[in-house]
């Protein structure tokens, strides 16, 4: 095998492609700092039960481990940076007051975790810790769809879910308790005979709504919809209650309805929604209600954030533009070093070129070029 392939879904990143997601990158932390948010660095590596708190078995699955030759201890290489980033808050921050942060780094998968997704996902994130209101959950949707349009997307859907519609319906019948993990992975799944197989000795109003789930997909009308055919039971409403007040804040993009779609159930503890634009089969951002994931931390906070991959984000960018730049001859003389260094705290691009390449081709246009001309280096128009 040629010692220069890479594994599968992992790759390199090439200039052009670089470019977009280094300047996409620092156009979203920005934008996230005029909201309030501190930037926080996670470690690449962590003892693996500091990573797998609150995640569950999926991203037990999901984590590459090595053994740490210090410790002899078990380590894993991050495979999401959300719990973290809830670690900090919890152990290190230790804040009673409310507190946004947010995060930009490689995560590392063992599975691409959807169709033509890398494993090595460039994840770009914001958390809210400290307030337990709706307010949260809707400033975290508006920055995730703000961040969209930064990243030039106008056509966003929004599909939003609540575990505690289900968590409801399984806390209202002992024998669905018994075989909540089962319930879970139909409804996902959307598998209906199974589910009918499955719920055929649980309590008829119990049956009934899991049945009605898979169905209840749509616009903002299911939400009434869903209050007409699911039990009257408090947690139910409450959880309707939250969805219709999160899509009256979905501004432009489309809002749909999937009480079924409860990917990341074992993990949050409310609301989720995921976005999905044009040319791509997944999820562009995925985010919700977490609550619980820093008690393991010592420290139950309420907590809403979400998440997204800029390396997939980029690919529905443009191609780069050739940037124009500036030529400028090889010399150490202070004066032509001098001129150099103006032009480019001046934010403009200048290729200085080495001996015996002047009139090599690259990345850049260059359209003018510094010249020695009535004995002081000027910028020339190139034509």
């Amino acid at each position: 095998m040629p010692n220069w392939l890479l594994p599968e879904n992992i790759a390199d990143v090439l200039p052009s492609e670089a470019r977009k997601i280094e300047e996409l990158r620092r156009s979203l932390l920005d934008n996230f700092r005029l909201y309030g948010y501190e930037m926080v660095m996670p470690p690449m590596l962590e003892y693996l039960e500091s990573l797998l708190t609150g995640a569950g078995q999926d991203m037990n699955l999901r984590i590459f481990k090595l053994v740490d030759q210090l410790s002899g201890r078990t380590m894993g290489i991050r495979a999401d940076m959300t719990t973290q980033v809830a670690r900090i808050d919890a152990h290190l921050l230790n804040r009673d007051s409310l507190t946004r942060l947010c995060y930009a780094g490689s995560v590392l998968h063992t599975r691409p975790s959807g169709l033509h997704a890398t494993r090595e996902p460039l994840q770009i994130g914001a958390e809210i810790y400290g307030h337990a209101g709706l307010e949260a959950d809707a400033e975290i949707q508006e920055l995730a769809l703000a961040s969209l349009t930064l990243a030039g997307i106008s056509k966003v859907r929004l599909d939003l879910c609540h575990v505690g519609v289900l968590r409801a319906i399984v806390a209202s019948d002992p024998k669905a308790q018994k075989r909540e993990a089962e319930l879970f992975m139909l409804l996902e799944s959307k598998d209906v005979p199974e589910l009918r197989a499955l719920t055929r000795d649980f309590d008829a109003a119990t049956r009934e709504a899991l049945l009605a789930l898979p169905g209840l997909y749509g616009d903002a009308s299911t939400i009434a919809r869903a209050r007409q055919v699911l039990p009257g039971l408090p947690g139910i409403a409450a959880a309707l209650d939250d969805l219709e007040y999160l899509t009256r804040q979905a501004g432009a993009a489309s809002v749909t309805i999937d009480l079924a779609d409860l990917r990341g159930y074992h993990y949050h503890s409310g609301v989720m929604f995921a976005a999905y634009v044009p040319g791509l089969p997944n999820a562009v951002a995925r985010g919700g209600r977490y609550d619980h994931v820093g008690e393991a931390f010592g420290r139950a906070r309420p907590a809403t954030g979400f998440s997204m991959d800029l390396r997939e984000l980029a690919r529905l960018l443009p191609g780069a533009e050739r940037k124009q730049a500036i030529r400028a001859p090889w010399g150490t003389e202070p004066a032509l070093r001098q001129k150099i260094a103006e032009l480019r705290r001046a934010g403009e691009v200048v290729i200085q070129a080495l001996p015996g390449h002047e009139n090599d081709q690259d990345e850049f246009d260059c359209d003018r070029a510094v010249v020695f001309e009535n004995e002081n280096w000027t910028l020339k128009t190139l034509g």
